[in-house]
Formats: structure tokens, sequence, C-alpha cells
């Protein structure tokens, strides 16, 4: 059974970092991803790490600021986010899928509660 539950968002100045941390309680071991949704638009895909951790993904609007990694000892996914922007602000996701990665929300069946990351001075 997957389980997922996010952690580390919060309030963050611009250029700022903040890192993420979502725990999968299953054990699963699936392909992981974040997404994140900002009030009034679509959900949309940020990053994802398939199940062997040899191949990751990124949306070209965090490509080179967000890095994400995953150790399985602690069935955790992470994302790392620097010079953070007020684009940025928007509640984040954690996703787990097997197998293929997809940047698709509807591809990906097991989801978190979301953790709220705003982007403020």
């Amino acid at each position: 059974q997957v389980a997922l539950v996010e952690s580390g968002g919060g309030l963050v100045q611009p250029g700022g970092s903040l890192k993420l941390s979502c725990v999968d309680s299953g054990r699963s071991g699936y392909t992981m991803a974040w997404f994140r949704q900002a009030p009034g638009k679509e959900r949309d895909f940020v990053a994802a790490i398939n199940w062997t951790g040899g191949r990751t993904y990124y949306a070209d609007s965090v490509k080179g600021r967000f890095t994400i990694s995953r150790d399985d000892a602690k069935s955790s996914v992470y994302l790392q986010m620097n010079s953070l922007t007020s684009a940025d602000t928007a509640v984040y996701y954690c996703a787990a899928r097997p197998q293929a990665i997809f940047t698709t929300p509807s591809a990906w069946p097991y989801w978190g509660q979301g953790t709220q990351v705003t982007v403020s001075s």
C-alpha cells in the first residue's frame, strides 16, 4: 500500500532555497515525482526520478534550479529547490507510479496531501 507524506514547505524569500521531502510508508520502490499547483491553475509536472534512481526528468521551468533525488533506504524522495521566485509559489505534491515516467498528472495513481511553498519578501 503506497502512502505518501510530504514535508518541508514554508515561506521563503525570493532567491532562497527550500528542500521538500516525501516519505512512502508503503516502501513501494516506485518511480516518484513532484507536481505543483498554484491557485486557480492546473497541476503541473515539476520533476521525476525513476525507480532505480538512474534517470531524472525536469520541467523546463525548473531545470538548473531544482534537483530531485531519492533514498530508498529511507523510502524517501527529495526536491531541492534553489533560486526560488514568486512563480514557484504553489502547493507541491509528491506522486508515485510503477515504472515509466509520465508528465501527465492522470498517469500517477498515488498522491500525497501536498505541502505549501510560498516565495515572498
